[in-house]
């Protein structure tokens, strides 16, 4: 008796459900590790250790030389894209200005054409005219008007006559954008933050890598931490402690200089724009069928945290 193969048959015109599984097609999760997700520590633009660490007014933490070559690509980005812009406007204008010329040209052949009559002279006595006295259709004058269609014939089935569509430069804004947080920022925002570095003897003798510590609670601080900045002073703390003492006394803990509450910035901290941060670190894929070609197209989906 023969076996029955029906999840080996691959002879259909369509995918089965087992094929498309084994394929990779549907919901793909998967479970992010530590690589995938940015230290506390790190860049949001080189993700490495940052150096001179600056934060924005929404806690978006850069090394002082990346966002500073950041804002100054985006000026001279913007700078270009308003030359460009001007050099349009001007085109249009002077081709505006052509446009009522060539209207006033025609509205004076017009009108000299009207008062010297409707059939045009010709020199060529001896060509031969019709019974109403004009020439042939191939010897008929061409006024301004028609030169000037003739110019400008969009003809698809001619490469020279192929008619193009006008590119248009829209008026860019003037505002230089924030590469985190797509929000306004400004040079004079950002601030300096310092974080206090673990100098005790255990810490030495255990890793050679820097750490950093609350220096009001002495906690180190992790990922696992939500931190805030006082951007008066530039001191970093854990959020119970600036919840605990600043937020009451007004006071920055390590250089006693006075802080309101729109000066504690709350830091971002994890994802890196591939990856969130959280307890439930879970990426999700969509993987469908092209359509009639066979291949698989990917679509992001949202990321469950």
């Amino acid at each position: 008796m023969p076996q029955r193969h029906s999840k080996n048959n691959n002879d259909l015109a369509f995918f089965t459900y087992d094929e498309k599984r084994k394929l990779g097609y549907g919901t793909q999760r998967e479970r992010l590790g530590k690589d995938s997700i940015k230290p506390f520590d790190a860049c949001c633009l080189c993700l490495k250790s940052f150096i001179n660490p600056m934060s924005c007014q929404k806690g978006h933490v850069f090394c002082k030389e990346c966002i500073l070559q950041c804002l100054l690509s985006q000026k001279k980005d913007i700078q270009r894209k308003l030359a460009a812009h001007e050099s349009q406007k001007k085109q249009e204008k002077e081709e505006e200005e052509e446009k009522l010329m060539l209207q006033k040209t025609r509205e004076l052949e017009a009108f000299d054409q009207q008062n010297h009559g409707a059939v045009p002279q010709y020199n060529d006595r001896n060509q031969n005219r019709d019974k109403n006295g004009f020439h042939g259709a191939n010897s008929v004058k061409v006024t301004s008007y028609e030169e000037e269609a003739l110019r400008t014939m969009k003809a698809f089935w001619l490469p020279s006559a192929t008619p193009e569509a006008p590119v248009k430069t829209e008026a860019p804004s003037t505002s230089t954008i924030c590469p985190e947080g797509n929000e306004k920022l400004k040079m004079k925002s950002l601030f300096s933050i310092y974080l206090t570095e673990d100098n005790s003897e255990k810490k030495s003798s255990a890793s050679p890598d820097k750490t950093y510590i609350c220096p009001s609670c002495k906690v180190t601080l992790t990922n696992t931490r939500s931190l805030v900045a006082l951007s008066s002073c530039g001191h970093v703390f854990c959020k119970k402690c600036a919840d605990k003492f600043m937020a009451v006394d007004k006071v920055c803990l390590v250089c006693n200089k006075a802080c309101k509450g729109r000066n504690l910035v709350n830091l971002e901290k994890g994802g890196t724009g591939f990856a969130g941060h959280g307890d439930n670190l879970l990426a999700t894929d969509f993987k469908h069928l092209g359509s009639g070609s066979g291949l698989g197209l990917v679509r992001p989906a949202a990321m469950k945290i």
